[in-house]
């Protein structure tokens, strides 16, 4: 029998592990989107602060760097995610997580310096903070009191992601703005990741991966605060 044959037969999804052990993953994996939320900020407030970097990041915002900035993004998210989970070495995992929220604090450089920008304050990042906290707080609430299992949405969600990058290459390609509409259809699509990755964590996740579980939670948090600032930056 081969390695990974084996782990296919070891593997116990934290939905099979006792009411205990549930509780426990649980608490771990969303104590550790907490610290993630909190490392991001910090991190945040000094990547703001180097205005070297500062207009390195607004200067690849705009024609096609923009999208390679966001290719790459998408390399390293997947990277992380699949070193993540393809390890039970807690610090390849710490390491994968560390590696994720660097990338998504870099990412946030241009739209947060924007936002402060546009009100020279910080009521915007506020305002679209305590909304986003408040949606993925109902949306998880919904998702473990209902134990339902959201795996309907993932066809769902993986053709409104393609059409997302076909919509945005396109307004690139012809010069058109994806407007307002866009943003709200990108919140409805990180609405239902969230709900999918929340439920889904009960069947994918073993109880020592509460690491990868969290960083799961975290990219569509963060998914969801990108677009909901950006509603909030173009009522302005």
């Amino acid at each position: 029998m081969d390695q990974h044959q084996s782990d296919e037969l070891t593997f116990q999804a934290i939905a099979q592990e006792s009411s205990e052990e549930r509780t426990i993953f649980y608490q771990r994996t969303y104590q550790h989107l907490g610290v993630a939320v909190l490392a991001f900020i910090l991190l945040e407030t000094v990547l703001l602060q180097i205005d070297p970097l500062v207009e390195m990041m607004l200067s690849l915002i705009s024609g096609w760097s923009w999208l390679l900035l966001l290719g790459g993004f998408w390399f390293v998210t997947n990277y992380a995610e699949k070193m993540a989970l393809g390890t039970m070495d807690r610090s390849r995992q710490y390491l994968a997580f560390g590696i994720y929220i660097l990338a998504e604090a870099l990412l946030f450089v241009p739209l947060l310096y924007l936002a402060i920008y546009l009100t020279e304050d910080f009521s915007l990042i506020s305002q679209a903070g305590l909304v986003t906290l408040a949606l993925f707080g109902g949306l998880t609430a919904v998702a473990l009191t209902m134990e339902a299992d959201f795996n309907f949405l993932k066809a769902g969600l993986t053709i409104g992601f393609f059409l997302a990058i076909g919509l945005i290459v396109a307004g690139m390609l012809f010069g058109f703005s994806l407007g307002l509409w866009f943003s709200v259809g990108m919140v409805v699509l990180a609405a239902g990741s969230i709900l999918y990755q929340t439920s889904n964590i009960r069947y994918r996740y073993q109880k020592e991966q509460y690491v990868a579980a969290s960083l799961g939670l975290f990219a569509s948090l963060m998914l969801l605060f990108w677009y909901i600032l950006d509603i909030f930056m173009r009522s302005e």
